[in-house]
């Protein structure tokens, strides 16, 4: 399974979304892979390329074994509901 957050360096909704992540990766043992978009464009294209123009913009997170996805902030549970596949 693949948990993929995209997020921009500036982005202050982004930045909110941290301390969730770092939780979320403690409490459940799970390992998200973050891609900076905002100053790296391979990073761009690969956020185009799961975004499929649902959401477009950051923070993006998309469940790549079923394709679920959370577009802006979400909770905590919202995340773990995420990354749990559900």
């Amino acid at each position: 399974m693949s948990l993929l957050e995209f997020h921009g360096r500036e982005c202050p909704h982004c930045v909110k979304m941290v301390p969730l992540i770092e939780r979320l990766e403690k409490e459940e043992g799970v390992k998200i892979e973050r891609h900076e978009t905002w100053h790296d464009e391979k990073n761009a294209e690969l956020l185009d390329k799961y975004d499929k123009g649902r959401c477009g913009g950051v923070p993006f997170f998309v469940n790549t074994d079923n394709d679920a996805f959370i577009c802006g902030e979400a909770t905590y549970e919202e995340l773990k509901f995420w990354a749990r596949g559900k």
